[in-house]
């Protein structure tokens, strides 16, 4: 065989072995953390008036029960100033406790907000450039400072606030202001709550009744993010649908996922599912998973 015909058969089986080595080696991504499994321990009733839209455990003072929202929380003289819906809850870890409130017209939202003490305050957002109207719900950051939220219908970002009545930089008597956005590597479509895992993962519901985005309607969503969020720059959110979230009812047709808490003290996510047609009065629930 003429030498460089050698070295022409030489190199070919050379690429093919590196080929076969690289195809048998695990692919790079294989470093994505696994999808948890979180499995339903149990339920309670969920009233429509009281605990249909939201729900948060409190940690200071200790003992405190668990706080639910409705149509018949919301304090009597906010529809009166055009504040009409609450959404989902939450608190930070030292007992700053906040409601998210939206209005049919105008370019606000509200953040209700409770110390510990007891006394409450009213922080108004204007709404930035195409931010939708909607207040479905608040996350608070672990170490308390920032506060995220999202919007209605298919988004492929949540928004960062500096945390009411927590973050020094806010005041009931200025504009809360967007600080940051978090970037989504995956649409997601009508999130009704979110809450922290730990600094940089977030657990949520998604009302999405389509069921295109991820192969399943009502899914459990994990959001990876590639930071905690500081508002001092966007961060980025790789998202997960976990599993659906339980739809059973006397009743058939349309669910309504609703808001999520997860308490690290004991380890339990809950989320509020509201029942279709009358049964929304008779067998909404708040289900209670774990880990595993």
């Amino acid at each position: 065989m003429p030498l460089c015909a050698r070295q022409r058969c030489h190199a070919i089986l050379t690429g093919l072995a590196a080929l076969a080595l690289f195809l048998a080696a695990p692919p790079a991504a294989a470093a994505v953390p696994a999808a948890d499994t979180w499995t339903e321990v149990g339920s309670d009733r969920a009233d429509p008036l009281t605990e249909s839209q939201g729900l948060a455990s409190i940690e200071v003072p200790a003992g405190s029960p668990n706080r639910y929202t409705g149509i018949g929380t919301i304090p009597w003289d906010l529809p009166g100033r055009g504040w009409n819906h609450v959404g989902d809850p939450d608190a930070s870890y030292d007992g700053h406790y906040v409601e998210p409130y939206q209005r049919d017209d105008g370019g606000t939202k509200m953040f209700r907000v409770q110390a510990p003490d007891g006394s409450w305050s009213e922080y108004v957002h204007t709404l930035s450039a195409g931010e939708a109207l909607n207040n479905s719900w608040v996350a608070i950051s672990p170490d308390g400072q920032w506060m995220l939220s999202g919007e209605w219908g298919t988004m492929d970002r949540l928004l960062v606030f500096p945390t009411p009545g927590v973050n020094p930089a806010t005041s009931p008597s200025a504009n809360l202001p967007q600080a940051a956005t978090v970037r989504l590597d995956h649409a997601v479509r009508d999130v009704q709550g979110c809450d922290f895992l730990d600094a940089t993962t977030l657990l949520c519901a998604s009302d999405d009744p389509e069921g295109a985005l991820f192969g399943l309607t009502k899914p459990l969503l994990r959001i990876d993010l590639s930071a905690a969020p500081t508002g001092a720059s966007d961060v980025t959110g790789h998202v997960t649908a976990l599993r659906q979230l339980p739809l059973r009812s006397a009743c058939s047709g349309g669910f309504e996922a609703e808001g999520v808490d997860y308490d690290r003290r004991t380890g339990t996510l809950r989320v509020i599912v509201v029942s279709p047609g009358f049964c929304v009065l008779t067998d909404s629930k708040t289900y209670r998973l774990t880990r595993g």
